[in-house]
């Protein structure tokens, strides 16, 4: 395959595609696959199917002589910045904070290959050196700072990435509609700094400066930058509003003051419509690294490179998940034909082997969701359909999955279809009071259990404790339970011996040392060794860690405690492993500190004497 078929990466590749000058030039912290799980990749080839040419210089060198950002020169409209398809911060950071040996989205698994916080160095970079040429943000990294929001690795009020980086404009969320938008702007001469009213982006602008805006878009003024460094509860009172506005369908125009400037969070774009998706996944994709890495292997890539990504968008709401604040509340669903055309895409593939690994989303069971009555769903800011109980206007028939699972597996060429994202269980189990739906959804749950697991059914009940769980906006623990005794018996029926594999955090808002004692020995009746486990990280526009950092929960502004120290965090993440036999005598000294004994019999049933 010709290295044209990708975008290009080096001078030498331009030359060869004749061009004489680029219009968009694209850095990501990310090496550069052509595949649509790649951020990156999925903008450059929408600008290129509008007309555009655009190039891509994946991971470059910031420690050197620049050479990376120089070698393209000035681009014709303007610089696009992603810091790859994770935090800059969390690909680095463990939730210790300590530094990661390896990174999955490098050749080689290769650490270092990035800087920390990547969209503020690239673009400071690039304003140094071409000051002239408009620099845009998008990806997590900036979606996820495009207000006042908490640092968890410097641990302080950060303001909002716009001002820190330098940059000319920020795209939030999914980027294909706004960067298209402004794009086709700027080509009609359309002056750079006079696109203020572009939907899903973020300027900066002096407080007394006047510009374009749509006359049609509320405004709401958020408390200022310094007024939320000197006061947590402007910080936690922004953060509501700022959710509420993000998953509302008619949102408002966010004004925050910074200093002498404001900055202006237009409202986002419509969900895309099943056509638009569709359009982006049919476009000419390799799903290949680039030629330049030379048979090196790219463990992130490799993990999706037989994936298939049926929609966008959750309506989960969890207090931990950063994906509806990226990815929108409300479900873009691709189509049964192009869901299907890539299945084809998939099985063309030289490695493939007859098992596409996941066909998903950012939770696998929500494809076609949506509200029964579009009127109500309009009117709506609840941050989750699912929290503190499924929406009676969610539609949750899981027919539409049932086909597109029965026409997959069914394709030729396929042997195996695995279901690899997660799966709301909650959604899946809830009653819908429709005998039809009712009958659909215990279907789905038999099917993904009997073809789509690869012995191995992954689910998140994040914890045992009803009073965490509310807080982490997540379903009561009997409902897992219920699940666990579902799969054990269908797996029975069936004559399958497959595994629940659930997933659990320690140290989130809210828990304490009693809370993961309950959980161990939740876990422990229910026969779990648990292997998938984790330290609550806090991570920028989540409300878990507004309660983190504030101290509050910013619906109620009641007090909420939270494990700080790695002490403190330590001594909750050893619950978790309760059955090694070194960590007994901790455990025991810790259950006997906060009196419960009960708990402790409950753990280690066969102990005789359990006075210390």
């Amino acid at each position: 395959m010709s290295d044209k078929a990708w975008l290009p990466t080096s001078r030498e590749e331009v030359e060869r595609r004749g061009w004489k000058s680029i219009d968009v030039i694209l850095f990501s912290g990310d090496a550069y696959v052509d595949h649509p799980s790649f951020g990156a990749a999925v903008i450059g080839r929408v600008l290129e199917a509008s007309g555009l040419n655009v190039a891509i210089v994946p991971q470059p060198n910031w420690k050197d002589d620049l050479r990376d950002f120089k070698k393209l020169g000035k681009p014709n409209l303007f610089f696009g910045i992603s810091p790859g398809s994770m935090d800059s911060m969390v690909n680095h950071y463990t939730a210790a904070k300590r530094r990661r040996s390896d990174d999955a989205y490098t050749p080689g698994n290769r650490a270092g290959a990035r800087p920390d916080r990547a969209t503020i160095v690239y673009s400071r970079i690039l304003k140094r050196l071409y000051p002239d040429v408009p620099v845009v943000l998008g990806g997590i990294e900036a979606s996820l700072r495009r207000v006042t929001h908490y640092d968890y690795w410097q641990d302080c009020l950060k303001p909002s990435i716009l001002a820190e980086s330098g940059a000319d404009l920020l795209v939030y969320g999914m980027g294909e509609k706004p960067i298209t938008e402004l794009c086709r702007w700027l080509r009609k001469g359309v002056p750079f700094r006079s696109l203020t009213n572009i939907p899903q982006t973020v300027i900066l602008r002096g407080k007394e400066e006047r510009f374009a805006t749509n006359k049609k878009w509320e405004s709401v003024a958020l408390a200022s930058h310094e007024e939320c460094a000197r006061d947590k509860r402007c910080q936690a009172a922004n953060f509501r509003r700022v959710e509420e506005e993000s998953n509302s369908l008619h949102a408002a125009r966010l004004l925050q003051p910074l200093g002498e400037q404001v900055v202006v969070v237009n409202p986002p774009y419509p969900p895309m419509t099943t056509g638009e998706l569709d359009a982006v996944y049919d476009l000419p994709f390799t799903r290949l690294p680039h030629p330049r890495y030379r048979q090196k292997e790219i463990p992130a890539y490799n993990m999706i490179r037989h994936s298939i990504t049926l929609h966008r968008g959750c309506f989960g709401g969890c207090a931990f998940c950063t994906i509806s604040a990226h990815q929108g509340k409300f479900i873009s669903s691709r189509s049964g034909a192009s869901i299907l055309r890539e299945v084809g895409c998939v099985r063309e593939m030289p490695d493939f082997g007859g098992t596409i690994t996941d066909l998903g989303g950012p939770s696998a069971n929500m494809y076609a969701m949506a509200g029964r009555d579009a009127a109500t769903c309009a009117s709506c800011k609840r941050p989750s359909c699912l929290f503190p109980a499924v929406c009676r206007n969610l539609n949750t028939d899981h027919s539409p999955l049932l086909r597109l699972y029965r026409e997959a597996r069914q394709a030729p060429g396929v042997k195996h279809c695995f279901i690899g994202s997660g799966i709301r269980y909650d959604l899946a189990m809830h009653p819908a009071g429709d005998p039809r739906v009712d009958a659909a959804n215990r279907e789905y749950l038999e099917t993904v259990i009997k073809h789509h697991v690869s012995g191995r059914l992954k689910v998140a009940p994040e914890h045992s404790s009803d009073k965490v769980l509310r807080l982490m906006r997540k379903p009561p623990f009997a409902l897992f339970a219920e699940l666990a005794a579902r799969f054990d018996a269908i797996n029975r029926r069936e004559g399958m011996n497959q595994q629940l594999i659930p997933y659990f955090i320690s140290s989130h808002p809210g828990c304490g040392l009693e809370e993961m004692a309950e959980l161990a020995v939740a876990t422990r009746d229910l026969h779990f060794r648990l292997e998938q486990v984790q330290d609550f990280t806090p991570t920028p526009m989540t409300l878990a860690t507004e309660m983190y950092y504030t101290g509050l929960h910013p619906y109620s502004m009641k007090p909420v405690e939270t494990a700080k120290t790695d002490a403190d965090k330590k001594r909750q993440n050893i619950f978790f492993f309760w059955y090694k036999k070194e960590l007994k005598g901790e455990i025991t000294t810790l259950l006997a500190r906060i009196k419960r004994l009960d708990l402790l019999r409950r753990l280690y049933p066969r102990e005789k004497n359990y006075e210390l």
